[in-house]
């Protein structure tokens, strides 16, 4: 945690989501699936979940915009670099499949990020690779990402809504849009989607990521399609966190590889043609000797930074303090409603900072960065 000044705003970060769930069983709230149902008694099944408000009881001390940064910068070994060093177009592609996976989060059961305010940001950098998200829209959330590693010609640009929907027994998380890719020295774009967050509260509690996924280069005319699946109903664990799929010809539907095996232990593909497998994605370098971030400059940071923004919030959590937290939690969202009402009387409509943004046919959300290199950021994440 650190000051900018005795007036200012503190900043505090906290360390990721682990595979365990460290980070949950510190701020689980008690009697939780009671709790947890009783927020819901008076939601009908089909609710538009948006604007669905939890207590802070019931968050983790970080923002959504974190949790995907966290993704990208925060892991045990470097996947995303790996995916340009292969001269083989197919191993390359195998290579992205693999970090694709990587990109999967154990969210835990009862807890939750924070929502994001609009014009709220996530900057940070790890060695070479800067990363900087946006809140791009805050009704409906919609959030953009931008990453660049100038030294290895690799940038990221992901749009993401979540449309999160009550069905009485569970609530099912829709993750709309898209993630891009580029491996710039190859000529390469790769574009895929996301799988769905599903909250289960009966018959067995849980959250799992579910659906399809459909990764897809035109360059190199190779498809994949991933399955996730939840845990089954009686629970049983061959079928939690499962990943199962195939890579194939774009042309031709050509089968090259069956790929089978789960996003938090190992995922193997097997070779169609030789019948061989072979270990594509490990959990446990993903996953090993996360480090939290660190403030490089303080002068850098900026006040929309989401470690600054609920930096009270945060502190008050991770001290149990649950009146301030419920108090740093109003002054957060009633200062956004203020300025969205100025905004609105003076007719002022919000431009994002760091993306332009286009609306697709069918409601959809399209972001472009507006830089075409990320700045390296203020905030590192050490590398030893």
């Amino acid at each position: 945690m650190l000051r900018r000044s005795e007036n200012e705003i503190k900043i505090v970060l906290t360390r990721p989501l682990s595979l365990n769930g460290e980070l949950e069983a510190d701020y689980k709230a008690p009697n939780l699936i009671h709790r947890i149902l009783s927020l819901f008694k008076n939601v009908r099944p089909g609710s538009d979940l948006t604007h669905f408000k939890l207590p802070p009881q019931f968050n983790v001390p970080k923002s959504h915009l974190q949790c995907y940064g966290e993704t990208v910068y925060c892991n045990g070994s470097d996947m995303l670099r790996r995916c340009n060093q292969a001269n083989n177009s197919l191993d390359r592609f195998m290579s992205v499949v693999a970090w694709s996976i990587s990109t999967l989060r154990p969210l835990m059961f009862g807890v939750a990020p924070y929502n994001p305010i609009l014009g709220e940001t996530h900057h940070v950098s790890r060695a070479t690779l800067n990363v900087l998200l946006e809140q791009i829209s805050h009704h409906p959330p919609v959030s953009a990402l931008h990453a660049t590693d100038e030294e290895h010609d690799i940038e990221l640009v992901w749009c993401h809504q979540c449309v999160p929907n009550f069905n009485g027994a569970w609530v099912e998380t829709e993750v709309r849009g898209k993630r891009q890719l580029k491996l710039l020295s190859r000529g390469e774009t790769y574009e895929m989607n996301s799988p769905n967050l599903l909250i289960k509260f009966l018959p067995l509690a849980g959250v799992d990521w579910t659906g399809n996924v459909t990764i897809s280069c035109k360059e190199n005319g190779l498809e994949a399609e991933l399955r996730y699946g939840p845990k089954s109903f009686f629970g049983l664990r061959g079928s939690h966190r499962s990943v199962k799929g195939k890579v194939y010809e774009t042309a031709t539907k050509r089968t090259l590889f069956q790929l089978n095996g789960h996003w938090d232990r190992t995922v193997t593909a097997k070779d169609n043609n030789s019948g061989k497998s072979r270990v594509i994605y490990n959990a446990d370098e993903v996953f090993s000797g996360l480090k939290t971030p660190v403030v490089n400059d303080l002068k850098g940071v900026r006040p929309t930074e989401s470690a600054a923004v609920w930096s009270e919030l945060s502190e008050a959590i991770m001290s149990q303090n649950w009146e301030k937290a419920k108090e740093a939690k109003n002054a957060v969202e009633g200062k956004q409603r203020e300025v969205l009402r100025e905004r609105e009387l003076k007719g002022t409509p919000w431009v994002p900072q760091h993306f332009s943004v286009t609306y697709t046919k069918d409601g959809g959300w399209e972001c472009s960065p507006i830089q075409q290199w990320v700045p390296p950021a203020p905030i590192v994440l050490p590398l030893s």
